[in-house]
């Protein structure tokens, strides 16, 4: 019985949304076939997929132990669904069938920032200054958008390399909305418990959890030096004195 009722709350909580049937999907991906893999987190894996009409997507299924639960779920559904840029990634749409909570974005073929400017050795990839100059626009751009023309305007609250994807062309594009906050037009800040990535996280945010789009900016930084670099923020393997990206600057 609350399975049905969480699966009611959640469908009539979706809006402007295609819904696709599991089956659909499973067909797609060859069964989430582990060659069709493409990516995987705390939230779940995400799955390369090919439609019936040559359409091709990132199938990313949460796990059923997945950080992101049934809110942040519905969050990245109604704020990334309503909202179109070129420098974010585009919903197709999703599916919640039983318990399976599934969201079908547009495949990008270059994969994330983390795993082509950052994997190191696992990257064959190179990136020229001119590259990482539009790369590093791009990010912005999409920012300004989500800060400034979107009403109300839109904390992502997880800005950081593994969430900027790259398109063929290289165009980057901003991904994962699950904590993204929704600010209406009187307020400045909001309170609320510190989410985000270690790392990447702004001081007055992860010490008071005073949310404002500040944070926002701070991780963008962050992000511009690993650009810049070519360097994670944030490396164990190295001395101790090396460790940190911050520290070195």
């Amino acid at each position: 019985m609350f399975l049905i009722h969480t699966h009611f709350t959640e469908v009539s909580g979706i809006q402007n949304t295609k819904l696709f049937p599991y089956k659909e999907l499973k067909m797609a991906t060859g069964n989430f076939h582990y060659s069709n893999k493409i990516g995987e987190g705390g939230f779940g894996v995400v799955y390369k997929g090919t439609f019936r009409d040559g359409t091709v997507a990132a199938i990313k299924v949460l796990s059923a132990d997945s950080r992101q639960g049934v809110r942040e779920f519905l969050t990245e559904i109604n704020v990334i669904a309503n909202i179109e840029h070129e420098n974010l990634v585009k919903l197709h749409g999703c599916c919640v069938e039983g318990n399976h909570r599934i969201l079908v974005y547009g495949y990008l073929e270059n994969n994330s920032l983390a795993q082509t400017l950052l994997g190191g050795s696992n990257s064959s990839m190179q990136f020229s200054w001119s590259m990482r100059h539009n790369i590093c626009l791009g990010v912005a751009k999409g920012l300004a958008f989500l800060h400034e023309e979107v009403k109300p305007y839109i904390v992502h609250r997880d800005i950081k390399a593994s969430n900027i994807l790259l398109d063929k062309n290289l165009m980057p594009k901003i991904s994962d909305f699950g904590l993204a906050k929704l600010f209406p037009d009187n307020l400045t800040h909001i309170s609320t418990r510190v989410a985000g990535t270690t790392g990447y996280l702004a001081p007055e945010y992860a010490i008071r959890g005073q949310l404002t789009k500040k944070a926002d900016i701070y991780s963008f930084g962050v992000l511009l030096l690993e650009i810049v670099s070519g360097r994670c923020n944030t490396n164990r393997r190295l001395p101790v004195s090396d460790q940190y990206l911050l520290e070195r600057v």
